[in-house]
């Protein structure tokens, strides 16, 4: 509904919920726009800082999302079944289903960021925008937030070969080998072959056989006393990409590829393109390390 200045009617984006509104104002409108939900009382101090701020945020998404306020003290049946254990808490609703959450008050910059999830979500500004920032969170260390949004977007479309890898990556980086493994044990075989699953596979065969290196000092030493030794130096290249040092990996693979290219039936040229493979096509580190392989093989 639009008011006479051209603008959406607040009405229509926030209102007061209850337990037997619930189902229309939240998991039946959810399915048209996402629903923010956020679950209040009177006496709580923190809500009266974030409900202002919240209200302003969906009023400034201009009817992209609807906010509903649910009093915990009148209303305690849906904060029960979504077990809500403190106040204020905040529930993001796409198509019916909760999707995020957070908990306390937030200032207005991440209640911005979490409603522009909630729209990615449904589609408003697409997954492939939510990956991206999903993505970005990885990058920058947000591995629960990015968490989140993997799994939402598998929720709302379990074709996303993006979402399954970088629900693996998470894993990986918080060092879940096996949590890692059991999310690509999901991924639907249509997908297998996809450039993202591959990669994410790679990816985990290689900390697999991280986990079984030795210490990298140590083996650094034992490779400058006997440079020749080539299985020290794989170990050597093994262990640094295990600690991340995935550019001094690729050094000392090629130096080995240098030494005896066919050595343990050209390990060494495998072991670079799973870690090519690994970082995926676009990863400049992939990409010289492959034209400095290729110039190797074809001097």
């Amino acid at each position: 509904m639009m008011d006479l200045g051209g603008q959406t009617n607040t009405a229509d984006l926030i209102k007061d919920g209850t337990d037997a509104t619930f189902m229309a104002d939240v998991i039946e409108a959810s399915r048209e726009v996402p629903v923010i939900v956020d679950f209040w009382a009177p006496w709580c101090g923190p809500c009266k800082t974030l409900t202002p701020t919240l209200e302003e945020a969906v009023r400034q998404a201009g009817g992209k999302v609807k906010l509903v306020k649910v009093n915990v003290d009148e209303n305690q049946m849906v904060a029960g079944q979504l077990r809500v254990q403190s106040i204020p808490s905040v529930f993001g609703f796409v198509d019916g289903q909760p999707v995020d959450a957070f908990m306390g008050a937030v200032p207005a910059s991440e209640a911005q960021a979490f409603i522009k999830k909630l729209v990615d979500l449904a589609g408003g500004g697409g997954l492939a925008e939510a990956l991206d920032a999903a993505e970005q969170m990885l990058d920058e260390g947000q591995i629960d937030d990015a968490t989140q949004v993997f799994a939402a977007v598998i929720q709302q479309d379990p074709a996303q070969p993006r979402a399954y890898a970088g629900l693996a990556r998470a894993q990986l980086i918080n060092e879940d080998l096996e949590g890692a493994k059991a999310v690509v044990d999901q991924v639907p075989e249509e997908l297998a072959q996809d450039p993202a699953i591959t990669a994410i596979r790679s990816a985990i065969e290689l900390q697999e056989q991280a986990a079984g290196a030795g210490e990298e000092d140590e083996l650094r030493a034992q490779v400058e006393a006997d440079p020749d030794n080539h299985q020290l130096r794989f170990d050597l290249a093994v262990a640094m990409m295990g600690k991340g040092d995935n550019e001094g990996a690729v050094e000392q693979l090629l130096e080995l590829f240098r030494r005896d290219r066919e050595w343990n039936d050209a390990a060494a040229k495998e072991q670079l393109f799973k870690l090519f493979e690994s970082l995926g096509p676009k990863d400049p580190l992939a990409q010289s390390g492959r034209r400095r392989l290729s110039s190797m093989i074809f001097a």
